[in-house]
């Protein structure tokens, strides 16, 4: 397109963004197409002018030059003016008519790209503009509609100098003044005797009842799409604006919601009771009432969730008939001597699954299990139980860490679990309670090279029984002989790709998941909904509950007092810094500074040391190797110490910005406290604490039920921020909400059913649906 024209379009899609009031260029519209002369050769200019048509005809007339102008812009086969290829629903929204290049683009910046996605970009809620009253019937404070004639409009300005246009009008019962601010245009477009709807909140002024700022809409034979009904409040960015936008989705939504393919079996329509997916999609954009627009999210969520039950299935599927794995001989006699040489007995909940998983690793099926519990229950002793038995059969083992500071936690205490003292470097030997020596590896990024290629022969060669690392272990050049069983130990989801990843090292190994965060049964279907659950629900005898209480901003002075208290009996404590989202170098920088502060001006006669995410390896691992041998006497740290940390003398968690947390990092930070036999203590303080915060840590200080706190989480915040951003997993959930179980187990049902009898989706019938999951599932990164 040439400059001219570029110029041309740009002011009629600022004319569009501004409800065609005439405003977009001074002194209107038709004197700017006066000037342009040559350059609207060939395109159908207003008649008689911009300025006499109304409100419709402005719309159809500017629509119809945006989209000459964009056929211009993208000629078919190099050729100018011909029609444009037919549209699709994953062609670009910017092939629609009325939506150019830059108004396409500020969509994309909320995620709306293809024509698909505007069907799917659905209200963040809907205001209820339906209640139709005459003037007399109106109420101050409720949301409402009227219809009414403009008996006159006029245009004054305020003392502070802002625009205030002002109507009156009227009905059969009365007349009443509407004030909106900042629109001078609407002066000239409100004409004597024009009848329009009026939908918002009434509110009183200078004593006298008023409408401040509502949405309108001049009464024509089209369907109304601001007032008068249900409605849709969609998400905005610069330079998108709330009018434009509903009626841009309205005209998507009305010519391509009909042409929706509903991917979904007839027969599960039928048994859910569910609405067609194109009645479901346009009712959720403009419903007709409260029941159509609850019929309408309950489609779309079953949908939501019933495609990713379908996609977990199908991979489980998959990873289970591919290549099989070793069938580990799981007899409770190989295991009798690594049990009574435990300094302790097994809980109940421990011993149940264990036996769960040597169950599975008896099979040459490879073994799909997340094995969830508390901090501190003993999660890591069954999986050494486990990796123990496979060195046992003849067979490596792996154990996965998130950090490396973890994986030399795990290091040290798997060698003292299997009758070894702590290891030392990156090798670990000794006569073990097999009839032969065991060997336990640590494989991490700060090893020394040498050192490194060492021990990746030794692996290679099968000289080494159990390597423990990061998620490094599947990265290529790190070949196994052996390979069993691999351990991952992380919080979220460990994803199919590297699964994928640790099939390509031999055959298809067993994998054990084990997850701190307590997972409530909802997010545990979807999720991790391809792996069979074990429970750790038990903590060990003996601990005491972690004794915790909020503090207000004001107490700050007395949790410092405790600290000293506690520390001069010879224990240790973390202070957490505030969580500083999405930004990892503000969240150092504000580390820093406060370790400055407690340092300087709280503790100065204390040892502390500092913590956070952006320090190097070895850095780290220097502070935590002082703080566990007692050098320092507070750890000072960002919110990485969540993960894995443990210090058995540190017995004071102190949590700065509490309120900036959600309970399951909360719960988790306290677990950090909860290692030993000393009672422990954690103190949370808040900095602005909202209403809902307030109730999040009125809640932790009343219950040590990490299950308990998990599904109050999930329930106050969705499963995005229960996992922390992006770590969650799962696709973009628009309509479900993981807190509904009865949905959540109705998809999962159904889901279940049709993939016994139809489990590749082969049937003529099941092939729309399931190229509605390959679609999904390509589209969402590790779903694929």
């Amino acid at each position: 397109m040439n400059p001219n024209r570029e110029r041309l379009r740009k002011v009629l899609e600022l004319e569009q963004a501004k409800d065609y009031a005439n405003t977009a260029v001074i002194g209107g519209l038709d004197r700017f197409l006066n000037r342009c002369g040559a350059e609207l050769e060939g395109l159908s200019l207003p008649s008689p002018s911009y300025a006499a048509l109304d409100e419709t005809q402005r719309r159809e007339w500017l629509q119809g030059m945006l989209g000459q102008l964009a056929a211009e812009g993208k000629p078919e086969s190099g050729s100018r003016g011909k029609k444009l290829p037919a549209v699709s629903f994953d062609a670009p929204i910017s092939r629609l008519r009325g939506i150019s290049t830059g108004l396409g683009a500020r969509f994309g910046k909320l995620g709306v790209k293809t024509v698909r996605d505007m069907l799917y970009f659905f209200p963040r809620r809907h205001i209820d503009y339906s209640q139709r009253k005459s003037i007399s019937e109106l109420e101050v404070g409720e949301e409402q509609t009227i219809v009414a004639r403009v008996w006159e409009a006029s245009e004054k300005t305020s003392g502070r100098g802002m625009a205030i246009t002002e109507a009156i009008v009227g009905d059969e019962t009365g007349n009443i003044r509407v004030v909106w601010f900042n629109q001078p245009y609407l002066t000239k477009k409100l004409r004597t005797n024009l009848q329009l709807a009026i939908s918002g909140r009434v509110t009183l002024w200078n004593g006298r009842t008023v409408f401040q700022s509502p949405e309108y809409e001049l009464l024509e034979s089209e369907e109304l799409v601001h007032t008068g009904r249900l409605v849709p409040v969609y998400p905005l960015t610069e330079g998108l604006y709330p009018r434009q936008v509903r009626r841009l989705m309205k005209e998507v939504v009305d010519q391509w919601a009909p042409e929706l393919v509903d991917f979904l079996p007839q027969e599960i329509k039928d048994s859910a009771g569910l609405l067609p997916l194109p009645q479901a999609v346009a009712q959720a954009h403009y419903p007709d009432d409260e029941l159509s627009k609850d019929r309408a999210r309950m489609r779309l969520a079953f949908d939501e969730l019933f495609l990713i039950q379908l996609g977990v299935l199908s991979r489980r599927k998959e990873w289970q008939e591919g290549e099989p794995g070793y069938a580990i001989n799981a007899d409770w006699q190989l295991l009798e001597p690594f049990l009574a040489a435990l300094p302790f007995e097994l809980t109940g909940a421990q011993k149940n699954a264990l036996g769960q998983i040597l169950a599975d690793l008896s099979q040459s099926k490879p073994m799909c299990r997340l094995l969830q519990g508390e901090v501190g229950s003993g999660k890591t002793v069954v999986a050494t139980a486990a990796m123990f038995l496979a060195a046992a059969s003849g067979y490596q083992a792996t154990i996965m860490a998130p950090t490396e500071i973890l994986a030399e936690q795990h290091f040290a205490s798997i060698c003292r679990l299997l009758g070894g003292q702590e290891g030392e470097g990156a090798l670990c030997t000794f006569p073990s309670l097999l009839c032969r020596p065991l060997t336990v590896g640590l494989l991490i990024g700060g090893l020394k090279e040498k050192a490194k290629q060492e021990l990746q022969q030794r692996i290679a060669e099968d000289e080494v029984d159990i390597i423990v690392g990061t998620h490094a272990l599947i990265q290529r050049g790190i070949e196994f002989a052996r390979l069993g069983l691999a351990v991952v130990d992380e919080q979220h989801r460990f994803g199919v790709m590297q699964r994928a990843a640790l099939r390509q090292k031999g055959s298809s190994p067993h994998v054990l998941v084990m997850s701190a965060t307590p997972i409530p049964r909802t997010l545990a279907l979807t999720v991790y909904g391809d792996l069979d659950l074990s429970v750790i629900d038990q903590l060990p005898p003996g601990r005491p509950e972690v004794k915790t209480r909020w503090l207000s901003p004001g107490e700050q002075q007395s949790a410092y007092e405790f600290v000293h208290k506690q520390i001069a009996t010879g224990r240790q404590a973390f202070i957490i810094c505030p969580l500083i989202e999405d930004s990892e170098v503000i969240e150092a920088k504000a580390a820093i500074t406060e370790y400055q502060r407690l340092s300087e001006q709280v503790f100065p006669e204390l040892r502390l040391g500092l913590l956070h995410g952006r320090m190097s390896t070895a850095e780290k691992d220097e502070v935590m190797r002082r703080f566990r041998g007692g050098e320092l006497d507070i750890l000072v740290a960002t919110p990485v110490v969540e993960v894995g940390i443990d210090v058995p003398n540190a017995t004071v968690m102190v949590v700065e910005g509490a309120d900036r947390f959600g309970l399951a990092q909360l719960h988790q930070f306290r677990g950090r406290v909860r290692r030993s036999q000393h009672q422990s203590y954690c103190l949370l303080l808040a900095e602005m604490p909202s209403v809902e915060a307030r109730e999040r840590l009125a809640i932790i200080e009343r219950t040590q039920d990490g299950f308990a706190l998990a599904e109050e989480d999930l329930r106050l915040r969705g499963p995005g921020e229960f996992f922390g951003t992006r770590q969650s997993g799962l696709p973009d959930l628009k309509m479900a909400k993981l807190s509904d179980v009865e949905l959540l187990e109705l998809a999962r049902d159904q889901a279940l059913r049709l993939f016994e009898s139809d489990p590749g989706l082969d049937r003529p019938e099941h092939r729309p649906l399931a190229r509605e999951v390959a679609r999904l599932w390509r589209s969402e990164g590790e779903w694929s």
